[in-house]
């Protein structure tokens, strides 16, 4: 399953998905969308898996789309294979469609923007180094953001807020973050992956179908609501 952007590790019962383009600020590319999509169904169909903790490498979460790259069709050949049968994959590797039925920790280090906030909102749990960044850049480029972000992220945070970052690209550091209720803990920079795989192992000790049931009720909850409003 991986790829040479994207790595796929199950560690015990918990599935570790890493963004892998440090050098591109692990900006999105088809490959790595493809990798992350096929993670997130081995999450639900592996009976053995009970959470997964998405992380990105080399000090930084996710930096949005690679335009470039997705123009380029380098790495188109997998995409479109897929994309002729899952038209959506993108936005389920986003986490704006099909969500997994497990819990998803994130694990955030350096620069969460534009598409790398916008997965963030799929996830569950979510833990970031202090000196993380977090902002909705696509405005500043002329983009609309699609992963969902004028529903989700209104629900999330306060509405002012939201549309304050949404309207003029506004990034807000891990303690606003926090403070606002967009994460859960903010942890010493380079310590978030380890906190999150702790937070998993306390999730892992529960009965797996009770946890099941949990995030279902709260997909249903916050998917009836998405669908209403977007």
């Amino acid at each position: 399953m991986n790829t040479e952007h994207a790595i796929v590790e199950e560690k015990g019962h918990t599935l570790v998905i890493t963004l892998n383009r440090p050098e591109k600020r692990n900006a999105l590319s088809p490959g790595m969308l493809v990798t992350v999509y096929e993670a997130w169904r081995k999450l639900d169909k592996d009976s053995n898996l009970r959470c997964a903790v998405l992380t990105g490498a080399g000090g930084t979460f996710c930096s949005g789309a690679d335009l470039s790259a997705m123009k380029d069709g380098n790495e188109d050949s997998q995409m479109m294979e897929k994309l002729k049968t899952i038209p959506d994959l993108h936005w389920q590797a986003l986490l704006r469609h099909n969500r997994p039925n497990k819990p998803i920790i994130a694990a955030v280090e350096g620069f969460a923007l534009a598409g790398g906030t916008e997965i963030l909102q799929g996830t569950d749990v979510r833990v970031a180094g202090k000196s993380a960044v977090f902002g909705l850049t696509e405005p500043l480029r002329g983009l609309f953001p699609l992963g969902g972000s004028t529903v989700r992220l209104r629900r999330q945070i306060p509405y002012t807020l939201a549309a304050e970052m949404l309207l003029t690209g506004r990034r807000i550091t891990a303690d606003e973050a926090l403070r606002f209720g967009l994460i859960g803990h903010v942890v010493e920079d380079g310590e978030a992956l380890s906190h999150a795989m702790t937070i998993a192992e306390s999730i892992n000790n529960n009965a797996p179908l009770s946890i099941q049931a949990i995030v279902k009720s709260l997909r249903e909850l916050d998917e009836s609501y998405f669908e209403a409003e977007a």
